[in-house]
């Protein structure tokens, strides 16, 4: 059985903790409109963070590691919340997600779930953060 969760105004992180436990358990998960997944915070900080991130100058990296694909955005936190995700029972759960910008055909008809959570004060959607 595959759990479908509506992504549409939930707040990032609690959205991956909640993932990554359901798939270590041995749920199949789908996540649907991922660019309107929540970051709560200041836009400013937000924006500089992520783009730092993708620098070569602020990260030290070799090159930009981090996508600007808001599917993508919400996959690596999912991922950082999974335990030894390049190993084992950590590799197979990582393997159970699959995320979705918008909603494809085949979920249209399909019954959403959608996690409550608390007052937003300031936030941004995933996909405004890397929006020029």
């Amino acid at each position: 059985m595959t759990k479908i969760i509506d992504g549409k105004g939930m707040v990032l992180g609690r959205l991956a903790m909640k993932v990554a436990k359901e798939s270590l358990r041995g749920e199949s998960i789908v996540i649907l409109n991922c660019g309107d997944v929540i970051v709560t915070g200041n836009r400013k900080d937000i924006s500089e963070k992520f783009e730092m991130k993708r620098s070569k100058v602020g990260s030290g990296q070799k090159g930009p590691k981090h996508s600007r694909v808001s599917e993508k955005i919400v996959k690596r936190a999912i991922r950082g919340m999974i335990p030894n995700h390049r190993r084992g029972r950590g590799k197979e759960a990582f393997k159970r997600i699959r995320c979705y910008e918008g909603v494809p055909k085949e979920f249209e008809s399909a019954k959403k779930e959608e996690f409550k959570t608390g007052s937003k004060r300031k936030f941004i959607t995933v996909k405004e953060i890397y929006k020029k």
